[in-house]
Protein backbone atom coordinates (compact mmCIF):
# COMPACT_ATOMS: atom_id res chain seq x y z
CA UNK A 1 0.00 0.00 0.00
CA UNK A 2 1.63 3.18 -1.25
CA UNK A 3 1.74 6.61 1.34
CA UNK A 4 -0.95 8.30 -0.63
CA UNK A 5 -3.05 5.13 -0.41
CA UNK A 6 -2.97 5.21 3.45
CA UNK A 7 -3.67 8.81 3.60
CA UNK A 8 -6.89 8.13 1.95
CA UNK A 9 -7.98 5.01 3.83
CA UNK A 10 -7.39 7.80 6.76
CA UNK A 11 -9.61 9.84 5.39
CA UNK A 12 -6.88 12.24 4.97
CA UNK A 13 -6.67 14.85 2.15
CA UNK A 14 -2.84 16.80 2.00
CA UNK A 15 -3.46 20.69 1.56
CA UNK A 16 -1.46 22.37 -0.77
CA UNK A 17 1.17 23.80 -0.34
CA UNK A 18 1.43 25.90 2.81
CA UNK A 19 2.49 29.27 1.88
CA UNK A 20 5.19 31.06 3.82
CA UNK A 21 4.33 34.08 5.85
CA UNK A 22 7.81 35.69 5.53
CA UNK A 23 10.66 35.52 3.26
CA UNK A 24 11.62 32.29 2.84
CA UNK A 25 10.26 28.99 0.53
CA UNK A 26 8.32 25.98 2.17
CA UNK A 27 11.15 23.86 0.74
CA UNK A 28 14.24 23.58 -0.89
CA UNK A 29 16.39 20.65 -2.58
CA UNK A 30 19.83 19.90 -2.07
CA UNK A 31 21.45 17.24 -3.84
CA UNK A 32 19.18 14.09 -2.36
CA UNK A 33 17.42 16.22 0.81
CA UNK A 34 14.76 17.83 1.12
CA UNK A 35 14.79 20.25 3.78
CA UNK A 36 10.96 21.46 4.55
CA UNK A 37 10.60 24.85 6.83
CA UNK A 38 9.05 24.75 9.79
CA UNK A 39 5.46 24.10 10.15
CA UNK A 40 2.85 25.13 12.44
CA UNK A 41 -0.60 23.71 12.99
CA UNK A 42 -2.39 25.17 10.79
CA UNK A 43 -5.20 23.89 9.11
CA UNK A 44 -8.33 25.32 6.82
CA UNK A 45 -6.51 28.92 7.20
CA UNK A 46 -6.44 28.68 11.38
CA UNK A 47 -3.98 27.18 13.81
CA UNK A 48 -5.77 24.50 15.96
CA UNK A 49 -3.79 24.99 18.79
CA UNK A 50 -2.04 28.24 20.21
CA UNK A 51 -0.73 29.06 23.50
CA UNK A 52 1.83 27.12 26.03
CA UNK A 53 1.73 23.59 26.52
CA UNK A 54 1.31 22.74 30.27
CA UNK A 55 -0.72 26.13 30.78
CA UNK A 56 -3.54 26.69 28.13
CA UNK A 57 -3.17 24.28 25.96
CA UNK A 58 -2.65 20.28 27.18
CA UNK A 59 -0.47 18.20 26.17
CA UNK A 60 -2.56 15.99 24.14
CA UNK A 61 -4.30 18.93 22.25
CA UNK A 62 -0.48 19.74 21.40
CA UNK A 63 0.26 15.93 20.53
CA UNK A 64 -2.47 16.56 18.20
CA UNK A 65 -1.18 19.68 16.77
CA UNK A 66 2.37 18.34 16.01
CA UNK A 67 0.48 15.60 13.96
CA UNK A 68 -1.39 18.37 11.82
CA UNK A 69 2.60 19.99 11.56
CA UNK A 70 3.04 16.62 9.98
CA UNK A 71 0.22 16.80 7.65
CA UNK A 72 1.55 20.23 6.30
CA UNK A 73 5.05 18.62 6.32
CA UNK A 74 3.72 15.90 3.70
CA UNK A 75 2.17 17.88 1.76
CA UNK A 76 5.31 20.17 1.32
CA UNK A 77 7.38 16.88 0.41
CA UNK A 78 4.94 16.19 -2.13
CA UNK A 79 5.17 18.98 -3.89
CA UNK A 80 9.07 18.57 -3.99
CA UNK A 81 8.82 14.83 -4.67
CA UNK A 82 5.50 14.33 -6.91
CA UNK A 83 5.41 10.62 -4.52
CA UNK A 84 5.47 9.80 -1.11
CA UNK A 85 6.45 6.77 -1.87
CA UNK A 86 10.09 8.24 -3.25
CA UNK A 87 10.78 9.78 0.76
CA UNK A 88 12.14 8.86 3.52
CA UNK A 89 12.48 11.03 6.70
CA UNK A 90 15.49 11.70 8.07
CA UNK A 91 15.10 14.22 10.84
CA UNK A 92 12.02 15.93 12.39
CA UNK A 93 13.18 19.41 14.35
CA UNK A 94 10.45 20.43 16.64
CA UNK A 95 9.53 23.00 19.17
CA UNK A 96 6.84 23.51 21.70
CA UNK A 97 5.95 26.85 23.49
CA UNK A 98 6.12 25.66 27.08
CA UNK A 99 4.57 27.33 30.23
CA UNK A 100 7.34 27.13 32.72
CA UNK A 101 8.32 23.93 34.42
CA UNK A 102 6.74 21.87 31.18
CA UNK A 103 8.82 19.11 30.18
CA UNK A 104 6.81 16.78 28.47
CA UNK A 105 7.91 18.07 24.82
CA UNK A 106 9.10 14.21 23.42
CA UNK A 107 6.06 13.41 24.23
CA UNK A 108 4.12 16.09 22.34
CA UNK A 109 6.33 15.70 19.09
CA UNK A 110 5.39 12.06 19.29
CA UNK A 111 2.14 13.24 17.65
CA UNK A 112 4.27 14.03 14.14
CA UNK A 113 6.63 11.10 14.31
CA UNK A 114 3.85 8.45 15.29
CA UNK A 115 1.98 9.72 12.05
CA UNK A 116 4.77 9.65 10.03
CA UNK A 117 5.32 5.99 10.66
CA UNK A 118 1.97 4.94 10.23
CA UNK A 119 2.12 6.64 6.58
CA UNK A 120 5.46 6.01 5.67
CA UNK A 121 6.30 2.95 7.44
CA UNK A 122 9.56 2.65 8.32
CA UNK A 123 10.62 5.29 5.75
CA UNK A 124 8.95 7.13 7.89
CA UNK A 125 11.83 6.49 10.81
CA UNK A 126 13.31 9.81 11.55
CA UNK A 127 16.51 11.27 14.21
CA UNK A 128 14.62 14.13 15.76
CA UNK A 129 14.72 17.09 18.82
CA UNK A 130 12.03 18.46 20.73
CA UNK A 131 13.03 21.49 22.51
CA UNK A 132 11.00 23.76 25.12
CA UNK A 133 10.33 27.27 23.79
CA UNK A 134 8.95 30.41 25.24
CA UNK A 135 7.40 31.43 21.92
CA UNK A 136 6.44 30.74 18.15
CA UNK A 137 5.27 32.35 15.57
CA UNK A 138 1.14 33.74 15.96
CA UNK A 139 1.38 31.89 19.14
CA UNK A 140 1.32 28.64 17.82
CA UNK A 141 1.42 25.63 20.43
CA UNK A 142 3.97 23.57 18.02
CA UNK A 143 6.43 24.20 15.25
CA UNK A 144 8.08 21.53 13.36
CA UNK A 145 10.74 21.53 10.14
CA UNK A 146 11.82 18.04 8.33
CA UNK A 147 14.71 16.86 5.96
CA UNK A 148 13.54 14.17 4.00
CA UNK A 149 15.98 12.13 1.60
CA UNK A 150 14.79 11.40 -2.23
CA UNK A 151 14.76 7.68 -3.01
Amino acid sequence: MTPEQRLADMGITLPGTPEPVANYVPFKIAGDLIFVSGQVPREEGGLTATGLVGGDVSPEDACRAARVCAINILAAVKAAAGDLSRVEAVRLEGFVASAEGFTGQPAVLNGASDFLIEILGEAGRHTRFAVGVAELPRGAAVEIGAVFRLL
